[in-house]
This record gives structure tokens, sequence and C-alpha cells, in this order.
């Protein structure tokens, strides 16, 4: 019987962790030191917060956020539409037998982080969370 290999109880392998993290740094250099010149980024901004690697290595899901937020669905789509380019100034840089495919996603994790806030402190959920002594 095969050996299950991915996001499982324990998480992703070393390996993937690894391989993501690289993909993730050399990314973030091409967009710090502007060399896509090539796309029409308007001088916007992108962090790479994370990349994440699916557990055969061919596909990279890179979470991008412009700076500020605005406009993150043009940015991500102006991204997906150039990924083999990007994977290409990648590729260059990186020393792997096979480069992964490039898929470029929203990172949504700090607008979530303030939704659950704002449902936290809401004053239904105060409510529910106050001791039965405290009601009285």
């Amino acid at each position: 019987m095969a050996k299950h290999h991915g996001h499982g109880p324990k998480g992703p392998s070393q390996r993937q962790l690894r391989v993501a993290e690289t993909v993730r740094k050399e990314l973030s250099d091409i967009f710090t030191r502007g060399e896509v010149t090539e796309l029409d980024l308007k001088g916007t901004i992108i962090t790479v917060p994370e990349v994440r690697m699916t557990p055969d290595l061919r596909l990279a899901t890179c979470l991008v956020m412009p700076l500020g937020g605005a406009g993150g669905q043009d940015v991500v789509d102006l991204l997906n539409r150039h990924a083999k380019f990007l994977r290409g100034l990648v590729s260059r840089r990186l020393t792997m037998k096979y480069m992964p495919d490039l898929k470029f996603i929203l990172d949504t994790r700090f607008d979530d982080d303030d939704r659950i806030d704002t449902l936290l402190h809401s004053p239904n959920v105060a409510r529910d969370l106050s001791t039965p002594d405290e009601k009285d």
C-alpha cells in the first residue's frame, strides 16, 4: 500500500516547506527589485507572504497582496496571466529538476482576522459569552 503524502494530520512535509519558502523568497526578490517591467504593475508593491506546494511539487500556490490591498484582484489576474513568464524568471534563479507551475491567489487572511475580531466583539457574542451571574 502506498504511503499518503501531503497535507494530512501532520501537515506538509519538510521538502514541501523548503521548496515553498525558496520559491517565495525568489518571487519576493523579483517583485522587490522591479525585474518584471514587462508587466503593467504601475508601481504597485506586491508582498508574497506564503507559498503552498502540492505534495508532488508540481504546483505552487502563491498568496500575494498588493501594499494597501487596493486593486488586489486586478493584480492577481495580471500575475496569473503572466504566470509562465514569472515561472521562467524564478526557474533561472533556482536549481530544481522541475520548476512548479505558479498560481496566484489573493491573501485575505488579514481581512478574515478583522472580520472574526469584529464578530467576537459584537454585542450578541458578548451576551452569549457572559456568565449566568453577570446577567442578573
